[in-house]
């Protein structure tokens, strides 16, 4: 998630070579002087910039609590709702292991804005996350109005371009329409959630592989965030979401999203702590979301031994919205370093066999929500601001490679 700005998180906040335009391959290292200025300016102007608690749970009982139901994890087939899992050609998503996506986060004006742009995307991802269109304040900005245009044009998109469809997300605090009054009686606001999570996902069904139903639920010591959900519905609203959102779709994979628990963590052990509790009185978590907005300087501790620990109780893991900020001016050695980390975190989910999808939260530095959220910071992304691949690129085809055991496919370049 990457609307809000956080400057209390070690690790970041709260969550790619590409043929060029004539098809003509070339390697990644030769990068050429920057040019598609003046494209990448109206794609910035057109951009709108992403909006980017584990106490005891007293969450409703199910009639009969056990174990999760839901769509198995297949170690060797991703679900196939939305897109086929792999794709052609010569970028990252050529490379990827059947089982993993690799995605990244957009918006339908970008893609409409630049065919460059939107070629590097559909040559490289194979999974795309809606990175504002799904949220609440958007689809709904009006009670009972609802803005279906952006987000039924991405998931079309995707269907169109053989990417899986990531949906985010269903609450999340910060995301609330203003519509909504807090005074409201209990039973009133209820209501408005479970339609609200119902409508969202029934629209999708069969389109929309996975949802963050949740997201950024704890605050930095692990405890549940104080939220007007929190406030007004209790605990148990998150355990409902995950039931309603099971119900409206049972075919779909479930997640809750959070940011800063990627290495062991207060908060990361908070995040353990509510998942093993939700499972085990049956509600559906599917997954665990990593959001990974981190910084170029701090590692995080132990990233596969935690998602390890997740995987352990039952449930996938994923990279949801990595991106790595680099404190200006940009260098050689914070590029290296940057490059370092991209590489740290797909290992560490290639390493864990239930991690089933690996997203970046935007693939270019031209419209990257960190430009606007932390003026001191640029440079996250694995494009730069001329589309032209970076090491972070060559060191997630690289990764990729290694995994595959094979050293044959150029890497591509964006022109």
């Amino acid at each position: 998630m990457a609307e809000n700005v956080r400057t209390d998180v070690a690790a970041g906040p709260a969550s790619a070579g590409v043929a060029p335009a004539d098809g003509t391959p070339r390697p990644v290292a030769r990068r050429r002087p920057g040019r598609g200025s003046i494209t990448l300016l109206v794609v910035l102007l057109l951009a709108v910039v992403a909006g980017a608690g584990a106490a005891t749970i007293h969450a409703r009982q199910s009639p009969a609590a056990g174990p999760p139901s839901g769509p198995p994890w297949s170690p060797t087939a991703a679900p196939t709702t939305g897109a086929t899992p792999t794709g052609t050609g010569t970028g990252l998503r050529s490379l990827a292991p059947a089982n993993l996506r690799i995605g990244s986060a957009m918006e339908m004006k970008l893609l409409d804005a630049d065919p460059r742009f939107r070629d590097i995307f559909t040559t490289n991802f194979n999974a795309l996350t809606a990175e504002n269109a799904m949220k609440w304040r958007n689809l709904e900005p009006t009670r009972g109005g609802y803005n279906w245009t952006p987000s039924d044009q991405l998931v079309e998109f995707g269907q169109a371009h053989g990417q899986a469809v990531y949906g985010h997300t269903l609450v999340w605090h910060t995301a609330v329409p203003s519509w909504i009054d807090e005074s409201w009686d209990t039973e009133t606001i209820r209501d408005l959630l479970r339609n609200h999570v119902t409508t969202v996902v029934g629209r999708y069904r069969g389109k929309v592989w996975a949802w963050d139903v949740v997201n950024e639920v704890l605050d930095e010591q692990g405890g549940l965030r104080d939220t007007i959900w929190l406030r007004k519905l209790g605990p148990g609203y998150i355990a409902d979401a995950f039931r309603w959102a099971h119900e409206a779709d049972p075919n779909a994979r479930l997640f809750i999203n959070e940011y800063g628990t990627e290495g062991r963590t207060r908060k990361a052990d908070g995040l353990f702590r509510l998942v093993r509790e939700l499972r085990a009185v049956g509600v559906p978590v599917h997954g665990v979301g990593f959001q990974s907005h981190l910084r170029w300087d701090r590692t995080p501790d132990d990233t596969t031994g935690n998602l390890r620990r997740f995987a352990d109780l039952g449930v996938s893991v994923a990279i949801t919205e990595l991106d790595v900020r680099i404190t200006l001016p940009v260098t050689p050695e914070k590029l290296q370093r940057q490059e370092r980390l991209y590489r740290h975190m797909l290992r560490a989910c290639l390493t864990v066999p239930t991690c089933e999808s690996f997203t970046v939260w935007g693939f270019s530095d031209a419209t990257s929500w960190i430009n606007t959220t932390y003026p001191d910071h640029g440079a996250a992304c694995v494009f730069d601001a001329d589309l032209e691949p970076k090491p972070a690129y060559d060191a997630l085809v690289e990764t990729l490679r290694e995994r595959r055991g094979r050293v044959d496919v150029p890497s591509p370049g964006s022109g």
